[in-house]
């Protein structure tokens, strides 16, 4: 028995050896594909920093579970490295960045070793206590990094950090040299990203003194971030130019871009530093981050995309997971999407005008420069508002299923347009409405040409309505009830003199919000020995009105059923006036 627990424990010591040095060569491996793929000089890396950036907008925070889910989804969305944290801001912030690294930052069991295994980073202040609580949570990824700072400009120094310029630099390559110590030790290539903070407002040759010590120390990649969103396009791109030809051994690392929106420069800003020959891009979901926010992903990568000759250069990213990625971000966060936001705003891919709705019909090309399935909405849409033209409502029409005939459009298109008017958007479900309403309605022996309801709890509901015949001639009548609708009923029963009882009323909204079209069905019973019955159908931003077409268009039904004519109503309405 003794000899038998001896072997197992041999055995299991073995095991864990042979697994370090596995893992290690796995890492190895990984590193080498990455930095191997890093320099090629047409892809641009795509740090996304959702989880690190992003989350510190005000009302953002994310729990460490729905921090793992966007982190899932980044990878499938194929961004390069993902920050997933700032592990010395909290214990769960730590356990967040871990978990990300272990789940996300490897190949799932039986899977190969791909180019779509993001870096994990981890960001941390130049301090040790920072660096080694970075490590802890990005070691267990496949491909970690340690994204450190220092501030360089000389408003940080003076009123935030109290060191000098010759401190700064001391701090930096120390600090530098300590992130790219844990990955030695650990038997892989370092990975250690610096950033000066506020460099769009830092002195630029003292930047070059500041860099060129954090290469010395080990640094790959180097972020020059516009924290405060100063600089403008021409500034951050001759910023990076400037550096990536002044400072020594800046050949043998990466560039990258940090852009905040405080004057909505930020993708401008990115896109210069992109031409200016930086390769990696740091970017948020939805631009979400401190203040205005930061540099969007989808306007960054989509802007690559779409201009690629422009730029020469491409991304990773798989754009078809744009829109479900930004929608999971703003679920998360809480944060709603812009309805004009560039690429995943709800009107990004929209046409109103009918000028516009006209081009889009005849060639998508006309109004639009991508498809919108490029990053993963279904179709564009054609709104129809008071702005559209004759073509897109019958083309819509159509679509549904109703290919009007020019007398049919015209009747269709002029309620159209009165709707519009007092509604924003039409729905598909307001386009039935009106066809229904105004399209395939019996023939109309009267018609409500005017009411007007007064009703409150001190007063007696009272509802004036007025009634056009076939002949043209109009009645005005008046009659209380015990609702604003029962006396709408009663004014229309006092003028056309058809017995009969409500056996259903139903109303309901067809569409969502306060300007929403309602609609009415009812259904009436003759006062026979053999009684029938007759249904009405009415629609109207005006539910009482809706009401009184529905309760018109039930009686016009019971009138045609009885045979009655234009002679016979004219004759009866005559009769009532004398």
């Amino acid at each position: 028995m003794a000899v038998e627990t001896q072997y197992k424990s041999q055995a299991r010591s073995e095991f864990r050896e042979r697994y370090a040095v596995y893992f290690s060569q796995f890492r190895e491996l990984c590193m080498n594909i990455v930095l191997n793929d890093v320099n090629a000089d047409d892809k641009v890396l795509i740090f996304d920093t959702t989880l690190r950036d992003g989350e510190q907008s005000p009302g953002a925070s994310m729990t460490s579970v729905e921090k793992l889910e966007i982190a899932r989804q980044l990878a499938v969305l194929g961004v390069d490295v993902i920050e997933a944290g700032f592990p010395a801001a909290s214990p769960d912030d730590l356990e967040a960045v871990r978990r990300i690294a272990i789940e996300v930052g490897n190949p799932a069991p039986g899977e190969q070793i791909t180019l779509h295994t993001p870096v994990i980073a981890g960001l941390a202040r130049a301090t040790k206590g920072d660096i080694d609580k970075c490590w802890q949570a990005v070691r267990h990824a496949a491909k970690p990094r340690i994204h450190t700072f220092l501030a360089t400009s000389d408003i940080h120094l003076q009123y935030k950090l109290m060191m000098t310029r010759e401190q700064v630099l001391a701090k930096v390559s120390e600090m530098v040299s300590y992130a790219v110590q844990h990955f030695t030790n650990a038997g892989i290539k370092p990975d250690v990203e610096f950033s000066p903070e506020d460099a769009g407002r830092s002195d630029k040759e003292f930047l070059v003194h500041v860099l060129k010590a954090a290469i010395e120390a080990g640094a790959t990649t180097l972020n020059i971030p516009d924290t405060v969103g100063y600089c403008t396009p021409e500034e951050y791109g001759f910023l990076i130019a400037y550096l990536r030809e002044e400072t020594p051994g800046a050949k043998n690392v990466i560039f990258s871009t940090h852009c905040h929106n405080d004057l909505g420069l930020a993708t401008a800003n990115t896109l210069a530093g992109v031409r200016n020959g930086a390769r990696q891009v740091e970017v948020t979901i939805n631009g979400i981050g401190e203040r205005a926010g930061n540099t969007s992903l989808e306007e960054v990568v989509m802007a690559i995309q779409t201009r690629s000759p422009q730029y020469g250069v491409f991304t990773g990213v798989n754009t078809q997971h744009i829109a479900r990625t930004s929608q999971m971000v703003s679920h998360y966060t809480g944060l709603n999407i812009q309805f004009n936001k560039a690429i995943v705003g709800a009107n990004a891919f929209a046409h109103e005008a009918g000028i516009h709705q006209d081009g889009m019909l005849k060639n998508w090309q006309t109004y639009e420069i991508m498809k919108p399935e490029t990053v993963g909405w279904t179709a564009s849409r054609l709104v129809l508002g008071k702005h559209s033209g004759r073509h897109a409502f019958k083309m819509r029409l159509k679509e549904m299923g109703y290919p009007l005939h020019d007398e049919e459009l015209d009747k269709a298109f002029a309620r159209f347009k009165q709707l519009a008017d007092k509604k924003k958007t039409i729905t598909d479900a307001d386009l039935e409405a009106i066809v229904s309403d105004e399209l395939y309605q019996p023939r109309e022996f009267f018609t409500l040409e005017d009411m007007q309801v007064i009703c409150g709890k001190t007063g007696m509901p009272t509802a004036t309505v007025c009634l056009r015949d076939m002949a043209g001639r109009k009645t005005t009548v008046a009659a209380l009830g015990s609702g604003p609708i029962d006396a709408a009923f009663k004014a229309i029963d006092d003028i056309i003199k058809t017995p009969c009882n409500l056996l259903e009323f139903a109303v309901h909204a067809i569409t969502e919000g306060m300007d929403a079209l309602g609609e009415v069905t009812v259904r009436l019973e003759t006062l026979e020995e053999n009684p029938r019955t007759f249904g009405g159908h009415g629609a109207d931003l005006d539910i009482i009105v809706a009401s009184a077409k529905a309760y018109l268009s039930a009686i016009n039904r019971m009138l045609a059923a009885h045979g009655t004519n234009k002679q016979d109503v004219t004759s009866a309405l005559e009769l009532k006036a004398a």
